[in-house]
């Protein structure tokens, strides 16, 4: 693989802190930077700012390892920095411990060329170079590491575009995606929450010819996010402003609307934030939604319908993955069978229902409580990308039956009431015809989230996610308990998928 070469000009001190907080963020563990460049160049002024950034520590005392060789750091991706200028030979390194600070974490080593070959082939490489008053930087290497922190520069450029070139970078939060979130902060200004959406990748056929993605309609690009945010903002929901936006490389720098969350200082759900929820929900749900949107002159995004072959798709993640977690082999030809015709019996009884648009992860990590605000206003909505045109049941069971937080049935039970109450307040409302509804569409939700959080584990190494199995589980029960899907409950029943058991 051909090595890749990028030069920035560092005018100054700060502007080499910054290129240490743009490394920081596109920082993962197993990543190896080495660090080169003469005395005085401003090494140490840039493995400062790289560590106190992943820290998010400004004051934190970062000394020279010149006599320790090496200082290590529990900070957000553990990183260990090197000093190999005292090394005597290559082979010290084994002694130093570096593949086993890969293992952990990440490396920055000054005084890479003491290693010879010994350094990982594919480790980022950063020369800092005298240049007039200031520096140059030349950055190079190949494969994942490399491209992560040239979309972190790219990130850089973005901001400085939007006339936030001067901001500081620290993670903010990352999810299941591909996307991840930073705080941008300048001195003077509210800060802002820097959006790197890359374009989605969309994975091998996976039904007839078509990847997962496109069949469960997931958005695959930020002019997605864009266009429902623009739309719900305008309808009066509390939603980012964006500030600036680049939809070609999936850039977004949004209002920050806040941390508070749902949950009080227990950890426990705080009811009248999601009766709030419901009630904003009734709101929207009152509502008649364009399914085309603008995201910037002449670029539109067309809604999707949640329709059945997507549901379908989501549903089957269960036996896909969850399936063989609890019984130790694939799901047979027979099982699929029976279990897509009981769910295509259920979905038949979603035929006349109200469809609206649905924001699809309506839950308590994406909503925002503004206590300062009063009404609706009190709560800020993120991560809106992925709506449909769906069932408006749905947002209102991913809301009372929260994936992350465990609601009791009293909590679920009053949050879907001020729902009705609401929807009731505002004229004619079919309240039996809403809760069949709501149980399908519960029913469907956490069978595709007990698939999802497997999957999460199995294929994409975050076992932390099992730890909500058991909730998922208890919910699924409660929306199998509906007369309307007896059917359902009894072909899950049949397979043991809804029995208690360890990951």
């Amino acid at each position: 693989m051909a090595e890749t070469v990028l030069e920035r000009f560092l005018a100054d001190e700060a502007a080499t802190a910054r290129l240490g907080e743009d490394l920081a963020m596109a920082l993962r563990a197993g990543d190896a930077i080495a660090l080169k460049g003469d005395l005085g160049a401003g090494k140490s002024t840039l493995a400062r700012a790289l560590i106190r950034a992943l820290a998010d520590d400004a004051g934190l005392e970062v000394p020279s390892p010149t006599f320790t060789l090496v200082q290590s750091y529990e900070t957000r991706v553990p990183v260990h920095h090197f000093d190999l200028y005292r090394l005597s030979s290559p082979d010290e390194l084994d002694e130093l411990g570096l593949d086993d600070a890969l293992a952990q974490g990440a490396a920055l080593i000054e005084w890479p060329e003491r290693a010879r070959d010994q350094l990982p082939a594919d480790a980022l490489e950063v020369e800092l170079i005298e240049q007039g008053a200031g520096r140059s930087a030349r950055i190079s290497g190949q494969g994942a590491a490399f491209e992560r922190a040239a979309r972190s520069l790219a990130m850089r450029d973005f901001l400085a575009s939007a006339g936030w070139g001067e901001a500081s970078r620290r993670h903010f939060v990352g999810d299941a995606s591909a996307r991840s979130y930073e705080i941008a902060s300048l001195p003077g200004r509210a800060p802002g929450v820097l959006m790197n959406s890359p374009r989605l990748v969309l994975g091998p056929p996976v039904r007839d010819g078509k990847p997962y993605a496109v069949i469960a309609h997931t958005a695959q690009s930020v002019a997605a996010f864009v266009g429902i945010d623009r739309a719900l903002l305008a309808a009066g929901v509390s939603v980012p402003l964006i500030h600036a936006q680049d939809l070609d490389q999936g850039f977004l720098l949004l209002e920050h609307l806040g941390s508070e969350g749902f949950l009080g200082g227990d950890g426990q759900p705080i009811v009248e934030r999601y009766e709030a929820a419901a009630e904003l929900l009734a709101m929207m749900h009152g509502k008649a939604w364009p399914d085309r949107m603008e995201a910037a002159p002449g670029v539109y995004h067309d809604v999707p319908p949640f329709d059945r072959e997507a549901m379908l798709i989501e549903a089957d993640l269960l036996v896909d993955w969850y399936v063989p977690m609890v019984t130790g082999e694939p799901a047979s030809d027979a099982l699929r069978a029976g279990y897509h015709k009981a769910w295509n019996a259920v979905l038949d009884r979603l035929e006349g229902q109200e469809y609206t648009l649905v924001l699809r992860d309506f839950h308590s990590p994406n909503i925002i409580w503004r206590a300062e605000r009063s009404g609706l206003d009190r709560l800020g909505i993120i991560d809106v990308q992925d709506a449909l045109i769906g069932p408006a049941a749905y947002d209102v069971a991913s809301l009372a039956m929260d994936a992350r937080v465990t609601v009791s049935t009293e909590i679920e039970r009053r949050t879907v009431e001020a729902y009705f109450a609401a929807r009731r307040s505002a004229g004619a409302f079919d309240e039996a015809g809403f809760a069949e509804a709501y149980a399908i569409m519960a029913a469907q939700r956490n069978s595709k989230i007990l698939g999802i959080f497997v999957r999460l584990e199995k294929r994409d190494g975050k076992p932390y996610y099992l730890k909500h199995l058991p909730r998922i589980r208890d919910y699924l029960r409660r929306a199998l308990a509906h007369p309307a899907l007896a059917g359902l409950k009894e072909l899950y029943m049949a397979h043991g998928l809804l029995e208690e058991r360890s990951p």
